[in-house]
């Protein structure tokens, strides 16, 4: 890993006379793109008198790798010959970049390609891109894609499916996986219990780590993570408690930020604010703005709003940028206790700031084709249609006993203003498009970027009930199943 030792080496290879020889010139490329000297590698490229298939790959992968996609896809498209590395390059390099969509389009377009087939790396990137945009159609697709072609379920790929079925909503499927796997490793045994951990089944969680221990599996940082989430979703207090003090003892594992990040989120969420706050004061590192997120949530749940001031007031003594979903949370805490002039003051504080809360954004699939819906959205093609069916759908959910819940608006509004407002949420319109576009009892799935506010989970209930479907929600932190008008979390979120 030393560019000025590649760079020597190059100036002898043009000393040398050896600056035409096709292998050394790819060598040359894959240098300089490893150390992301892009402009470097291009010249190399553009001067080289011959070039193969090797020649194109390493130049489209060093700009993929870097996130760099147009330059990539202008590479990719005047490529002469393709191979499975190209394609590799390209659908990873989307992934990398949060470009699903694209990635699942590139994969389309390979299969068509009948001299390339997918390799353990493709199909690791697809079905990662699938379990971001919950996309079960297109992942179950890509499992008996696996099958058919015999390919080997390498730890990889099964890490990759079970990954894949807990974030579309299987957590069955992805068991059946996970049980599946002769020899488990670390990977398949963190990934079921991140997936079981995001379902709210804490002690589920809690079972598949005791059996990994059992079976002489060391844990890793990533699986402590999990099952410390696990127990936050589920509010095992006793048991998540112990196994943070444990890690570094038992497995060596020393906490991080992160798992000091789960264990004060589980103690804030069961009430114990006060002893979160103690253990942010005494950690051996300084807080980040995760960690005052994490207790200003216990603050919400819990309506505490002097300690969310006093929390506030050593967040406003971070960097601006870092504020973000504190002040938030903040504004949202004060507007639910009806404190208006604390609201005014925090939105005034991030005007000045130019703080800007993320807008929601909820994805669902439908027919094999991903829909984009966000608060109040006027962009998607039957966005009127949608409202429409929306607004018919509350009146049938107030049947079913939903009654809307503004505690959180922000805003000194009137209460149908504030029931306007929170009305055309991106999970609302979602299930409105979603219950336009699919059979009757089919089960709906949204992913959704932002956590699900009290209106909404309230309302999905209602929805649930009266229109008999399975209503399966993923939000920021966790999945949300609403059945019969009920929901997996039992109202702990």
């Amino acid at each position: 890993m030393s560019l000025v030792y590649g760079e020597i080496v190059h100036g002898l290879v043009v000393k040398n006379g050896y600056e035409s020889n096709l292998y050394v010139g790819n060598a040359v490329i894959n240098m300089y793109s490893v150390f992301k000297k892009m402009q470097d590698a291009h010249k190399v490229f553009d001067e080289m008198c011959e070039r193969d298939v090797f020649s194109w790959t390493s130049l489209l992968c060093g700009y993929a790798k870097h996130g760099e996609m147009g330059r990539a896809c202008a590479i990719f498209d005047q490529m002469p010959v393709r191979n499975n590395v190209s394609w590799t390059g390209m659908i990873s390099g989307f992934v990398g970049v949060g470009r699903y969509v694209e990635a699942l389009s590139y994969f389309r377009d390979m299969l068509y390609d009948d001299k390339v087939q997918a390799n353990e790396a493709i199909l690791v990137s697809v079905l990662s891109a699938c379990a971001h945009l919950g996309a079960l159609d297109q992942g179950n697709w890509i499992h008996m894609y696996i099958g058919k072609n015999r390919i080997s379920e390498s730890s990889n790929i099964s890490t990759a499916l079970i990954d894949m079925y807990s974030k579309c909503g299987r957590i069955d499927s992805a068991s059946r996986v996970f049980n599946g796997i002769s020899r488990r490793d670390v990977h398949n045994f963190t990934s079921m219990i991140s997936g079981l951990s995001i379902h709210g089944l804490g002690k589920e969680a809690l079972c598949v780590f005791y059996q990994m221990l059992a079976e002489n599996v060391k844990p890793n940082e990533v699986t402590c993570l999990g099952v410390l989430n696990a127990c936050s979703h589920s509010g095992l207090v006793e048991e998540g408690s112990s196994i943070f003090y444990d890690m570094e003892s038992l497995w060596g594992v020393a906490p991080k930020i992160e798992h000091y990040g789960c264990h004060i989120d589980l103690l804030g969420r069961a009430g114990y604010l006060e002893k979160a706050f103690k253990i942010v004061k005494t950690m051996p590192m300084k807080p980040d703005i995760v960690i005052w997120r994490s207790l200003l949530n216990g603050c919400r749940i819990h309506r505490d709003a002097n300690l969310a001031r006093c929390i506030i007031n050593h967040v406003g003594q971070m960097n601006s940028q870092e504020c973000n979903g504190g002040e938030v949370l903040l504004s949202n805490l004060y507007a639910s206790l009806g404190i208006w002039e604390g609201v005014t003051e925090v939105r005034k504080l991030m005007g000045e700031r130019r703080i800007e809360s993320d807008p929601g954004c909820s994805w669902i699939e439908v027919d094999g084709v991903v829909h984009e819906f966000r608060v109040a959205d006027k962009l998607h093609p039957r966005i009127i249609e949608v409202r429409e069916k929306l607004n018919e759908i509350l009146k049938r959910a107030r049947v079913g006993g939903y009654v809307s819940n503004t505690m959180h608006v922000s805003f000194d509004l009137n209460e149908e203003e504030k029931e306007q407002a929170v009305a055309w949420h991106s999970e609302k319109l979602a299930v409105a498009f979603a219950l336009m576009s699919t059979p009757p009892g089919t089960s709906i799935r949204i992913v959704k970027n932002l956590r699900t506010c009290e209106d909404c989970h309230l309302a999905l209930k209602a929805i649930s009930k009266v229109y008999g479907r399975e209503i399966v929600v993923r939000d920021r932190s966790r999945f949300h199943t609403f059945k019969g008008g009920d929901c997996s979390c039992n109202d702990y979120w």
